[in-house]
């Protein structure tokens, strides 16, 4: 018997640890985009489920939105067409768009609405082509002062929440693809996942918005210092997007969009890291980058006066 309490025990704190950030969360919708190591590894996919599904039996709603980075590139490889990247976008051609969509709404977003419905009638997969929930132009960056054309990417100009609210009301956890209807030209256009979570968490009111990532979260000075800035506002992030690496750009971007439009955090996790949502929601230590609004407290113990919601 004391063998059993002795291996029991531990769980039990790490139980009600929890516990002040499930009371708090409780009811919250947290749109957190899959992305990433997290992404192609069997392990980390599996861990990436089980911790969504936790979520969702622990009280939140979860939304996932997700890319296809690495698949995208392998299937057009496949196709003997070119990845090519201007200003940190893929250039998408009319033939590229078609292995887009193709590989986002027809193998990855499959993937992982199916590894989540290993846990029950949970999941539903759409793209936001689906009842004009998101909605774009062309978007066309500036390179050395130029307007350059990258094809088939586009710029979210709307987002329409009603199927994914309904979904969220129906107990369902929704899995959106980062892809949008035209609002001019009729045509699909490949969105940056980053930017739709971002669109799409400000528009539903989330609690939290989490980008998955491939790094620790965002570092003080890369690559003279590993050293990771555990929390900054929206400001003092803002100051920073100059001087960030490309890949790194969207995913902050994204954050200071999400905060600077109701979400009270924004947060920037190592997807390599096993059950990392879970670390970051409910422990007191957290890993990665959070970005919070500027004027918010400190967040610090639940029982902070003055602070919201972390």
């Amino acid at each position: 018997m004391s063998t059993r309490k002795h291996t029991a025990l531990p769980k039990a704190r790490i139980l009600i640890e929890a516990l002040p950030w499930l009371t708090r969360h409780h009811g919250k919708t947290v749109v957190i985009k899959f992305g990433g190591n997290a992404m192609v590894d069997d392990d980390l996919k599996a861990a990436f489920a089980q911790d969504v599904v936790f979520l969702h039996h622990a009280g939140l709603k979860p939304v996932v939105v997700h890319g296809g980075g690495p698949q995208i590139s392998a299937q057009l490889d496949r196709h003997g067409l070119d990845s090519e990247f201007k200003a940190g976008l893929r250039v998408t051609t009319p033939e590229a768009m078609d292995v887009v969509r193709m590989v986002l709404a027809g193998q990855v977003q499959r993937e992982l609405v199916g590894l989540l419905n290993q846990h029950g009638p949970l999941a539903v997969g759409i793209t936001g082509e689906d009842a004009h929930t998101i909605t774009a132009t062309q978007h066309r960056p500036t390179i050395d002062g130029e307007l350059v054309d990258i094809g088939r990417v586009g710029e979210i100009s709307a987002i329409d929440t009603g199927v994914v609210e309904a979904l969220l009301e129906n107990g369902r956890i929704p899995v959106v693809s980062s892809i949008a209807r035209a609002e001019d030209d009729g045509h699909v256009y490949n969105v940056n996942a980053d930017t739709a979570a971002a669109a799409l968490a400000a528009a539903l009111g989330a609690e939290t918005l989490m980008v998955l990532t491939d790094v620790e979260g965002l570092y003080e000075d890369w690559p003279n210092s590993d050293e990771v800035i555990s929390r900054l506002t929206a400001t003092e992030l803002e100051k920073l997007l100059p001087d960030l690496s490309s890949g790194m750009v969207p995913k902050m971007e994204g954050c200071l969009h999400a905060v600077r439009n109701g979400v009270q955090t924004a947060r920037v996790i190592d997807g390599r890291v096993q059950h990392s949502i879970l670390l970051e929601i409910f422990t007191d230590e957290g890993i990665g980058t959070m970005v919070v609004p500027d004027g918010r407290a400190t967040p610090g113990t639940p029982g902070n006066q003055g602070e919201t919601a972390v």
